[in-house]
């Protein structure tokens, strides 16, 4: 998407999406790494870093992508096509699991995903950038950030009994609130959904720091200033984090600011090894990188197959995989389930290669 090539930005967009099939295709879900789960409700594992890197990366991806496009209709049809594209497949990823062959239950169907988020927070950041110069996007997120936190901690909620609003995982929190109100079956958890409708509003300012990071990149002069943006997006996330707990299922505010701050920190480390030092490194992420969309919905897609598909009558490909070829007595079962995932990795990681090397690239 990026038509002014920045390396750095490959090799992390790559980075992102392995990290995406390590941690959400484990050998055994019971024999998982701490690092390599989400945290229970509030707090920051490795794993809650990589989604909002994503969104940050497709911010990135905005700002170079449309910096000269003016605003006409042919631009916003790209742009609305691209959209329905992602949530038309994380549509589809949803329907195909559990629902094969394709018998629906739409009493329960899920709506909400992470394609789906993508899709949404795509099209409002592309058209907000459009529209709006980096001081007016600044003041829009300021203003989304503070007002989710003031609403997500005292408005209180519209019933008789008075009912004290939480950062908790309980229905009276308003995020929770609003989805059991509005989706009611229709999400991942009976209490919560991750990908909600009340939090891709934040989320949508994690692409927008990505826009902002975007323009501090292009024609960069100074690496510290991006370093500088670093500590400045982890600070204040921090200290916003007394006042409103991080959180990746609520996408807290200072959940944005803190995996922003990451992400940027990561980035320059990155940007000033590759893209200034030129030093060859990454460049098996930069293959990942360029698919980075196709590559992700091939390994949610596949895994799901071979869930559904059985060798005789008490094994799935998958289960059968595992447990014939990575459960062995001299590892342990967690270190079994990491291998497992390792080797998925490699195997896409192969396919990227592949595609990268035969000049094929997949526009979604």
């Amino acid at each position: 998407m990026i038509t002014q090539r920045i390396e750095s930005v490959d090799i992390l967009r790559g980075f992102t999406i392995i990290a995406m099939i390590l941690v959400n295709t484990p050998g055994d879900w019971g024999n998982v790494y701490a690092p390599l789960l989400h945290a229970e409700w509030h707090g920051l594992t490795p794993t809650d870093l990589v989604f909002p890197f994503f969104l940050f990366i497709v911010g990135i991806s905005i700002y170079f992508a449309y910096k000269n496009k003016s605003k006409s209709a042919s631009v916003y049809k790209k742009i609305a096509i691209r959209s329905l594209k992602l949530i038309g497949l994380g549509l589809f990823l949803n329907l195909f699991l559990p629902y094969f062959p394709f018998m629906v239950d739409f009493e329960t169907f899920r709506f909400p995903g992470v394609l789906q988020r993508i899709g949404i927070v795509f099209f409002i950041s592309a058209i907000l950038y459009l529209n709006c110069n980096w001081k007016i996007l600044f003041i829009i997120s300021a203003f989304i950030l503070v007002g989710y936190w003031l609403l997500l901690g005292f408005v209180p909620f519209p019933n008789p009994n008075g009912i004290t609003p939480t950062f908790d995982r309980a229905p009276n929190n308003w995020a929770n609130y609003l989805d059991l109100t509005i989706l009611g079956n229709h999400m991942y958890k009976p209490d919560y959904d991750p990908e909600g409708i009340l939090s891709t509003f934040p989320a949508i300012i994690t692409c927008i720091s990505g826009i902002l990071i975007g323009k501090l990149l292009d024609g960069l002069t100074q690496i510290k200033r991006l370093f500088f943006a670093a500590f400045a997006l982890l600070a204040s996330g921090y200290i916003f984090n007394v006042f409103f707990p991080i959180n990746k299922a609520l996408w807290s505010s200072s959940f944005v600011l803190v995996t922003a701050g990451w992400g940027t920190l990561i980035l320059a480390i990155i940007y000033y090894l590759k893209d200034i030092k030129q030093y060859k490194f990454g460049v098996v992420f930069k293959y990942v990188g360029m698919n980075a969309i196709t590559i992700y919905f091939l390994s949610s897609f596949i895994s799901k197959c071979m869930y559904l598909i059985n060798v005789g009558e008490n094994y799935s490909i998958r289960s059968w995989l595992y447990d014939t070829v990575f459960i062995q007595s001299f590892f342990t079962a967690k270190f079994s389930s990491l291998l497992y995932a390792v080797v998925v990795i490699l195997f896409y990681v192969t396919l990227g290669y592949y595609m990268f090397k035969r000049k094929i690239f997949i526009k979604v």
